[in-house]
């Protein structure tokens, strides 16, 4: 019993030493609202089906993107999870690949993590009309807008206070992002995460960009370019830096065993950002909180079925002609998965909008144990 508060005490003053900080940082620093979005699109289909719900639970490949210290849970063998995502009728793609590697210990875990968000073959328009004021579609060129993410992780198992199971993680992060030949940034970051397991709960906190994460933009626009920019009034970019605030997920789940064969895995999570006043439930300046619901019914640890609800926000009522009344609208979720040997595929259905004008894509995951071959002896 005394080690269990004591273990209750030291979360807590994690969480009130991590959230002062990040308060008291987004206090003196000007940050670029919304920065690096593409970070937080999800990664999975069982995390995206569960409403991204997943700082607490995670336990595979994909903590490199939720938890870096759920890594921790990865023993003996790698694993890898691949994943693509087509949104707006294809218009953008989305690529994830995540690799646990075990090391020789068995207490500390690499993770190395690729995600990739584009929208391809977009119209380049800027000579489409000639200085006489004809128009030349011959001039229409096509270039590419991608984020890319490079996350290197490492996980490290700990057991403190009684029989409970403590990890830690790190990530290191390297962001690229390109305009074309026009534009482009690169970037670099920090996030820092614990996770706290017992026999049936889990408790996950994440300090993602903890030490801020930056974004330097160069340009490169020849002279055509700039003499059309100057004749249509638009401004000429220079150099810039764009600077993302921190953001602290919090996160617990339990695991409640509903009969021999079937359980119910239930996570809640809040998501706290420091960049300024969201429309979000709790919505301060500097402090916006967000909370993420999430269900998976396991039959067997074989066939799965989740659901989840998240991004809760205000919005005026269609139905009112006078736009005066405000409602409360959300994004649902569902999906399935199942196991067979090593291999899991997971299927998610996913609400990009909200109810009154929904978005759905679908999405699907792989996951790999590759199990190291036993030496002869």
């Amino acid at each position: 019993m005394l080690n269990r508060m004591r273990g209750s005490k030291t979360l807590c003053s994690i969480l009130l030493v991590v959230t002062g900080s990040l308060i008291h940082l987004s206090a003196f620093a000007q940050f670029t609202k919304y920065s690096n979005e593409f970070l937080n699109i999800g990664a999975g289909a069982r995390g995206l089906s569960m409403a991204s719900a997943q700082v607490a639970s995670v336990s595979d490949a994909t903590a490199g993107y939720w938890n870096p210290a759920a890594l921790a849970n990865i023993r003996d063998n790698p694993q890898l999870s691949l994943m693509h995502a087509e949104y707006y009728a294809g218009i953008g793609k989305y690529d994830f690949a995540s690799l646990a590697l075990p090391l020789k210990d068995n207490k500390r875990v690499l993770g190395l993590t690729a995600l990739r968000f584009a929208v391809d073959d977009i119209p380049n328009t800027i000579f489409l009309v000639q200085p006489d004021g004809t128009v030349n579609f011959d001039n229409i060129t096509t270039f590419s807008s991608a984020d890319y993410a490079f996350i290197v992780s490492l996980a490290q198992h700990e057991k403190m206070f009684g029989d409970k199971q403590v990890n830690f993680g790190v990530n290191a992060k390297i962001i690229h992002r390109t305009a074309g030949d026009f534009a482009n940034a690169w970037g670099f970051g920090f996030d820092a995460a614990a996770q706290i397991s017992g026999k049936r709960w889990k408790v996950g906190i994440v300090a993602k960009d903890v030490t801020t994460t930056f974004n330097a933009w160069s340009f490169s626009l020849n002279e055509a370019i700039r003499e059309v920019f100057y004749e249509t009034q638009n401004e000429i970019p220079g150099k810039s830096i764009e600077l993302t605030a921190p953001q602290l997920l919090i996160g617990g789940s339990y695991n409640f065993k509903l009969s021999r064969k079937l359980s119910l895995l239930a996570e809640a999570d809040l998501d706290l950002t420091f960049d300024g006043r969201r429309n979000t439930v709790i919505s301060t300046n500097p402090v916006s909180i967000d909370p993420r619901l999430g269900l998976e019914l396991s039959f067997k640890d074989i066939f799965f079925v989740r659901g989840g609800i998240n991004n809760f926000q205000q919005v005026l009522d269609d139905r009112d002609t006078l736009n005066n009344r405000k409602i409360w609208i959300y994004q649902p979720s569902v999906g399935a998965g199942f196991k067979v040997g090593d291999i899991q595929i997971d299927y998610a259905f996913v609400n990009l909008a909200n109810q009154s004008y929904p978005l759905y894509t679908h999405v699907f995951s792989l996951r790999i144990d590759l199990r190291k071959k036993e030496k002869k002896r």
